[in-house]
């Protein structure tokens, strides 16, 4: 579990105005399906791929700030379900809709304690393209206040965006770490796919 959620992560220029972000791991969900993991209509829409496994974790930002659970579904469909599923996603705009955010992952005596549905703040999903994966992010205040209007963080990442979510940077902690798990599970996959040849030198 962690090389897809370690216990630390870094985006250099990941944070407003180009400030470096990180995040420490608070905890790590046991694998779980599918059922009763989402809101009813983002389950609905997810539900043509199929789920194989769940995985999530918890991070909060090095301010102590910011809690984000990032998360990766693991998809049982063909790959005709996932390329359905990403054009809808594209075609429709259903990133963008308040109504599909995805649910948190809170842990007793951590930050994210009272990490629930009220205090999601942004959020970013990505539909692999070719792979059975969906991998999202959601993010929130780690004092537990409630957003009265979250927003999805390729809206609130960007200049000169005024939301709460915008100005305390829950925008670039959703697609931050959604970015980083998502780059690692291609990576995994990749050398799974094409492993090192054997001798081959370390540069």
């Amino acid at each position: 579990m962690d090389s897809l959620f370690p216990p630390e992560l870094s985006a250099k220029g990941g944070g407003p105005g180009g400030a470096d972000r990180s995040w420490v791991r608070i905890g790590v969900a046991a694998p779980a399906g599918c059922a009763g993991a989402f809101d009813p209509l983002l389950q609905h829409v997810l539900a043509p791929v199929g789920c194989a496994r769940l995985l999530r974790a918890t991070y909060v930002d090095s301010t102590s700030t910011t809690v984000t659970t990032v998360g990766l579904l693991v998809a049982s469909g063909e790959e005709p379900a996932m390329s359905a599923l990403g054009t809808r996603w594209t075609s429709e705009h259903l990133g963008e809709r308040a109504d599909l955010l995805p649910r948190t992952a809170a842990f007793p005596g951590t930050q994210a304690a009272h990490f629930g549905a009220r205090q999601r703040g942004s959020w970013d999903v990505r539909i692999s393209s070719g792979l059975p994966f969906v991998v999202y992010a959601v993010s929130g205040f780690a004092d537990a206040r409630a957003v009265a209007q979250p927003q999805p963080a390729d809206q609130a990442d960007k200049p000169g965006a005024t939301s709460a979510a915008a100005q305390a940077g829950l925008g670039f902690d959703a697609s931050g770490l959604a970015g980083a798990v998502d780059t690692r599970l291609h990576a995994a996959v990749a050398t799974l796919l094409h492993p090192p040849t054997k001798g081959t030198q370390q540069r």
